[in-house]
């Protein structure tokens, strides 16, 4: 370690111990600004394709598929595609802008120059990722409704989890972006860790249609807990269960805090 990182290592010690929100207001500004320029073409992609799986789906296996226990699978789909579309407008935002802004762009280098360390830096990522991804992810639903989906006060709820899911899946992605050697090894990571996750959270087919070692690998997938938070915010809440699924997705953004912030500091700062 130089002996300039050492100094700004020294310099920064104290603020570990203080989480500070003016650092986030000053990284959310900034986020804003650069969102005003490419809105339009993140929100078409943002909405517009967790739209295509409802309706290709919805729609395709719907024709021989009626109903799924006491759901229209049309429903069912629209339920499970908002978890989808929180897991892909979070982890792929965390994993490629993290990257680029760390490795080509230095932005990440600008922001801690000023009075910024890498916990807070992570969080307000982090946070905007979520944000976004919360508001696009309720897109299915929207849609569902005009294709006889009953409305219900629970999917006011439905904004909130999409929220704590996208910040998990957010920080796994920084995580990811601060330890591939290359920005070609996430093909490893969309291949081997996202794809599988997305087939087997429930989203198309319950669960219980796989074998018992892939069951009992869903209950480990944090996706799988969104999705059943999600089809108990509409179709009726179980409060002792999704006490449960809502505990797990807390659980997963706290763990990938911990080692985003941890991953980054590593790159940036040690």
């Amino acid at each position: 370690m130089t002996a300039q990182a050492e100094a700004v290592r020294a310099e920064r010690a104290p603020r570990l111990r203080r989480f500070e929100t003016a650092p986030v207001r000053g990284i959310w500004r900034h986020e804003l600004a650069l969102y005003k320029r490419y809105w339009k073409s993140q929100s078409f992609a943002s909405m517009v394709e967790p739209t295509f799986f409802l309706l290709a789906f919805g729609y395709g296996f719907g024709s021989m598929v009626a109903v799924i226990g006491d759901y229209r699978y049309l429903d069912f789909v629209a339920t499970g595609v908002v978890g989808t579309a929180a897991l892909f407008t979070s982890v792929f935002p965390g994993m490629f802008n993290g990257y680029i802004r760390r490795v080509f762009q230095h932005t990440y280098d600008a922001m801690l120059a000023a009075p910024v360390d890498v916990h807070e830096l992570v969080t307000a990522e982090a946070l905007w990722i979520a944000a976004k991804s919360a508001v696009y992810s309720c897109t299915p639903l929207v849609v569902a409704l005009f294709f006889g989906l009953d409305p219900s006060p629970g999917m006011l709820l439905v904004p909130f989890v999409t929220f704590f899911t996208a910040l998990g899946f957010g920080l796994f992605g920084m995580w990811t972006s601060s330890v591939v050697p290359s920005i070609n090894s996430f093909d490893y990571v969309i291949t081997g860790v996202v794809t599988p996750l997305f087939l087997i959270a429930g989203t198309f087919f319950p669960i219980d249609a796989l074998p018992g070692w892939a069951q009992k690998v869903s209950h480990l997938n944090p996706l799988y807990h969104c999705v059943q938070l999600v089809r108990d915010a509409v179709f009726g809440l179980r409060p002792l269960a999704d006490l449960g699924h809502l505990g797990a997705l807390v659980l997963f953004a706290a763990l990938m805090w911990i080692i985003a912030v941890r991953g980054m500091r590593k790159r940036l700062i040690d």
